[in-house]
């Protein structure tokens, strides 16, 4: 996992591999804010970004997932949320195997789990073995909008 703010990349620019690179030149370059929520094509199927509106909710009403053959980078534009992390151990229990049909995963829970808090502006970049708990309320529900960037990880 990569965690930043696409106001404030240091160096960080230097060390990302060019797929991602071109990722957060995307969402620096983008006003979604005025955007309609909705998929855009970037790069082909190879990359592609989903702006999404939605409601936070508590973090045990959310399930953890992976995914294999994307890699997400999550971006917040407005509202916070919370996001649970975990590397994958291989000791999650499965509840519903999707990975085949729409590139997801979902577990119970996830072990060793920490929380992100993600406010306008921060990124995360979550690759396969990154397990990820998205949506979750910092507090009381709120609105957010966010830009979710597949990323194929047959690119890197």
């Amino acid at each position: 996992m990569i965690f930043g703010d696409i106001n404030n990349l240091g160096d960080m620019e230097k060390s990302l591999p060019g797929p991602i690179l071109k990722t957060i030149n995307y969402l620096k370059n983008n006003d979604f804010l005025n955007m309609k929520a909705g998929v855009y094509e970037i790069e082909g199927n190879d990359i592609f970004a989903q702006v999404i509106d939605a409601t936070t909710k508590e973090k045990n009403d959310a399930k953890p997932e992976v995914h294999k053959k994307y890699i997400d980078v999550q971006f917040s534009v407005e509202g916070k949320e919370k996001i649970g992390f975990a590397r994958d151990t291989g000791n999650n229990k499965i509840t519903e195997d999707l990975l085949d049909e729409k590139d997801i995963k979902f577990y119970e829970n996830a072990e060793n789990e920490i929380d992100l808090i993600m406010k306008p502006g921060n990124f995360a970049v979550l690759f396969p073995n990154d397990v990820h708990r998205p949506a979750c309320s910092v507090g009381t529900p709120e609105s957010i909008r966010k830009v979710i960037v597949k990323v194929n990880t047959a690119l890197l």
